[in-house]
């Protein structure tokens, strides 16, 4: 059974710092291409930040310079460090693992950088 827990969110003032992570089981984690997507109210969920199954990294532009993702394929985890935080940084984050054979996701945290 595959499953992707999220975890890490949390309410923070602008300019701040969090780190996601993301515990992926049940799948052959080094062959997923990973990727943490966000969703604010009202708007649609969009790629934040991804890494390929050969280790490529990809920002959306509004993270950029902010923003690192990561893995660990020994402990299958991926993690999304957040720095400099914004109030439009605000919005539900979710972890993919994403190939041809399969598409999962996992439960959301609740990011919130308010002061």
């Amino acid at each position: 059974q595959v499953q992707l827990v999220d975890s890490g969110g949390g309410l923070v003032q602008p300019g701040g710092s969090l780190r996601l992570s993301c515990a992926a089981s049940g799948i052959f984690f080094s062959t997923y291409n990973m990727g943490w997507y966000r969703q604010a109210p009202g708007k649609q969920r969009e790629l934040v930040a991804g890494i390929t199954s050969g280790g490529s990294t990809n920002y959306v532009d509004s993270v950029k310079g902010r923003f690192t993702i990561s893995r660990d394929i020994a402990k299958k985890m991926v993690y999304l460090q957040m720095t400099s935080l914004r109030p439009e940084d605000t919005a539900v984050y979710f972890c993919n693992a994403a190939r041809a054979s399969g598409n999962y996701w996992g439960q959301g945290t609740q990011v919130t950088v308010s002061s």
